[in-house]
């Protein structure tokens, strides 16, 4: 397997978990986004969608982190990133979509650089927009994982899951922008039970070559 990936890319660090957890080998390939080497010619010739990660495999490329870790679960399915049962599937689904739809869109590169070359907003106010929508968004992850029916080590259980693939890089991202977290006291812990584990931790983006 070959993947397409970039250290700060939070798409891309959920993928480098998922394959660490599973105990998948696969090769790298950097893609430098302050480069803008995604908006190339040269990667879009591999994927047309311009974006990171990209996963090459059986003969074919896969595109987007969710679905290329459903792909991961169904193809090599111990150790599991899903439950056994339907609801907690369910449950892990939508905890993971709640980071990877609902937080990181706002925050992603393209959001931020249209924010400060095209709205042309100060530094501040891009800094506040970005700190504004992770409070948003951890509260409404706070709220699920405080709830206590499903509550564990992790977002689901006392086993890692594709939903604490989601969180983890959310919360690299939240403390690279500096933003408090002070309010997620459910998610912190879960974050620090995740980065306990080498799966996690070798997949986080000083662990990287292509980190700058």
């Amino acid at each position: 397997m070959e993947l397409y990936t970039a250290a700060y890319s939070s798409a891309s660090f959920r993928v480098r978990i998922a394959l660490n957890l599973k105990g998948l080998p696969y090769g790298a390939r950097a893609v430098n986004l302050g480069k803008g080497e995604h908006l190339g010619p040269q990667y879009g010739a591999v994927n047309p969608q311009g974006l990171v990660p990209a996963l090459r495999t059986d003969g074919a490329l896969l595109t987007q982190s969710i679905a290329i870790m459903e792909y991961l679960e169904e193809t090599q399915p111990e150790p599991p990133l899903l439950p056994r049962d339907a609801l907690g599937r369910a449950r892990v689904r939508s905890l993971s979509l709640l980071v990877a739809c609902e937080i990181h869109p706002l925050n992603n590169l393209r959001a931020r650089q249209y924010l400060k070359n095209v709205l042309q907003l100060p530094e501040q106010a891009q800094t506040d927009w970005y700190c504004h929508w992770i409070r948003d968004g951890l509260a409404k992850l706070e709220a699920e994982l405080a709830e206590g029916a499903s509550a564990g080590k992790f977002c689901h259980g006392d086993r890692p899951t594709m939903a604490d693939c989601c969180l983890v890089p959310q919360i690299f991202n939240a403390r690279r922008f500096r933003c408090d977290t002070a309010h997620a006291p459910t998610v912190m812990r879960v974050f620090d039970q995740c980065m306990k584990l080498d799966a996690f931790d070798r997949a986080q983006p000083a662990r990287q070559p292509d980190v700058d």
